[in-house]
């Protein structure tokens, strides 16, 4: 008896497996667009499984790709003469359409529709059949009466999702304004789904739609949700001294923590929008009464005072750093503003003596192995703003040895390579960058790999190497902030090395100090160069793009920068810009973007 129950059993799973190989085989060659091959196959498993409603579809399918409609018809037919299922009588009447017997399919269509004033439980498969088949008047149709029909139920989420398909997209955001207050922990899903729809330009339609709806809301029915998501849009926009409004309202709901408020400043800060996240943190200091949040705070406004100012303002905030260290002392807790205090002294103050006995003092507190690799990594850094590399590898050396393996071990070998580089010592700086390429972090994996590559292209160009040490030597004053000196040594390397390999990085590099300084038509002359002379190089999607963003920034040139942008997503598709470019260009097309 045993025996045969386990012949039965691989009898059993034989036929499964064989099913499924044949099924996996018909897809195949569906799929490849042999239909004639797929139809055999489909044919053998809905005569070996006859009730199988997922083989009964693929070969009506099949039958319907081949324009058999007549064979379709008369399987689904056989079907409904042995049960009235709606999800055949919908194929049914899609069979018709196809065959322009366009009366029998809404007969059909309306029987299905109505199957569900008595079977509510059929709704969403009769709903995703009409979808299917891009019958979406039929499916809303569906959703729509199962409001009354299902109440409990919920396809705001499926009625959202065929409105964007239709275009309609203020039923579009209806729909999922209503699911979030259905579901409000889906308040992220949704905005996934509708950002892309949603434009930096707050003028769009859609972006019109969604503030209106949120904003009636608001007023309607004042739940922390419509705030977060009105603050949502406001950031997409730009707006962010809008989005704090909203966020300083859901604050006062549930005043717990400022953590959204502290990522709003971020953001803004990011974005170039200091006023607004200044104005923030100043909100931040003054609502906070954690210590560690305020002095963040504080922090943040005083490296945004402090770009752009001259030698009197920088005096004014020298003066704050220390009445911040009166009120708060000089511990493992004050760290990161000591750290940004050093910085400011060097980098600003240009008093690289007083910074570097200042972070030498830090170095004497009771901190932990992390932050003295921090504390080291700065005066490093003001070493070789000294020009006194030796000793600012030895303090990158302390670092990779300490701690091994982590981030900053490896931000730690860059600039070994960086200061070796600045030394003139090509080799060395190489050998390092080759160690870092597969570094865990991103950004100096691909900051190593640039380094090398401008290494590797030019340190043969001649056995002197004349000018890679002079470009190494333009990026060190570009590091010290010797804007102009670094302009005029590439000037250099442009009148006496032309036509060597090295010039369109000479250019790139020219050009983005231009912007520095604001020179933005000197910048548009070395992309324009660029662009003419080097366009199958590997800078020529970099200049394209930067110089769309001066036209369209700062130079009013909307036609020329549409055209650069264009270019880029028609003749660099495997550029980092691609995505930028086409949201960039269709919006000064005027498009809406969805």
């Amino acid at each position: 008896m045993k025996k045969f129950v386990l012949t039965i059993s691989i009898l059993i799973s034989f036929s499964f497996g064989f099913s499924q190989n044949s099924m996996v085989l018909a897809d195949s060659y569906y799929k490849k667009g042999d239909f004639q091959k797929a139809l055999l196959i489909y044919e053998n498993l809905v005569k070996e499984k006859p009730y199988n409603s997922k083989y009964v579809d693929k070969l009506v399918d099949t039958h319907q790709q081949l324009e058999q409609f007549d064979e379709a018809e008369q399987i689904l037919l056989n079907r409904l003469e042995k049960r009235r299922a709606p999800n055949f009588v919908v194929e049914l009447g899609y069979n018709y359409q196809l065959k322009d017997s366009l009366e029998k399919a809404k007969k059909l269509y309306r029987e299905a529709i109505n199957f569900i004033d008595e079977k509510p439980n059929y709704i969403y498969t009769i709903a995703k059949r009409f979808e299917d088949h891009s019958l979406l008047d039929e499916a809303i149709e569906v959703y729509s009466r199962a409001k009354d029909l299902a109440p409990e139920q919920n396809y705001n989420i499926q009625l959202a999702k065929i409105y964007g398909d239709k275009g309609d997209i203020e039923a579009m955001f209806k729909n999922y304004i209503d699911y979030i207050e259905f579901r409000p922990q889906y308040l992220n899903n949704i905005k996934r789904a509708i950002s892309e729809f949603i434009d930096e330009d707050k003028t769009n339609e859609a972006n019109t739609f969604l503030r209106r709806q949120l904003l009636k809301k608001i007023q309607q029915n004042p739940m922390a949700y419509w705030y977060e998501m009105l603050s949502w849009l406001y950031i997409q926009e730009g707006a962010y001294n809008k989005a704090f409004i909203q966020e300083k309202a859901l604050y006062k709901r549930n005043p717990e923590s400022l953590e959204r408020i502290i990522e709003l400043a971020v953001t803004a800060n990011d974005d170039n929008d200091k006023d607004t996240a200044k104005t923030i943190f100043k909100y931040v200091t003054e609502t906070t009464q954690d210590a560690y949040t305020a002095l963040l705070a504080h922090q943040y406004i005083l490296e945004i005072e402090t770009k752009n100012t001259n030698t009197e303002e920088l005096e004014i905030i020298d003066q704050k750093y220390n009445q911040l260290f009166k009120d708060y002392g000089k511990s493992d807790l004050t760290l990161p503003l000591q750290l940004a205090y050093g910085e400011f002294l060097a980098f600003h103050k240009k008093d690289t003596k007083n910074a570097t006995s200042f972070l030498r003092k830090s170095l004497k507190l009771s901190i932990s192995e992390f932050q003295e690799a921090k504390v080291k990594l700065l005066l490093a850094d003001i070493l070789v703003l000294e020009e006194r590399f030796n000793e600012a590898l030895i303090f990158y050396s302390q670092i990779q040895l300490s701690l091994k393996n982590s981030t900053i071990s490896q931000e730690a070998r860059y600039k070994v390579a960086k200061t070796s580089y600045y030394k003139g010592d090509f080799e060395w700086a190489e050998s390092q960058l080759k160690i870092l390429k597969s570094s865990t972090s991103q950004l100096i994996a691909n900051d190593a790999l640039d380094l090398k590559l401008l290494i590797s292209d030019n340190k043969y160009e001649d056995s002197m190497q004349t000018a890679l040490k002079h470009f190494a030597k333009a990026d060190l004053f570009a590091f010290q902030n010797k804007t102009d000196h670094a302009i005029r040594l590439l000037d250099k390397i442009l009148e006496e090395h032309k036509g060597e390999s090295i010039i369109d990085q000479t250019l790139y590099q020219q050009a983005k100090l231009f912007e520095k300084k604001k020179q933005f038509t000197k910048a548009e002359a070395n992309y324009l160069q660029i662009i003419k002379d080097y366009s199958e190089d590997i800078l020529a999607d970099d200049a394209h793009y930067y110089l769309a963003e001066l036209y369209n920034s700062y130079l009013l040139k909307p036609e020329e920068a549409k055209a650069l942008f264009e270019k880029i997503i028609f003749e660099y598709e495997d550029s980092i810009y691609f995505i930028d470019a086409r949201k960039k260009y269709r919006m000064l097309r005027g498009d809406a973007i969805n």
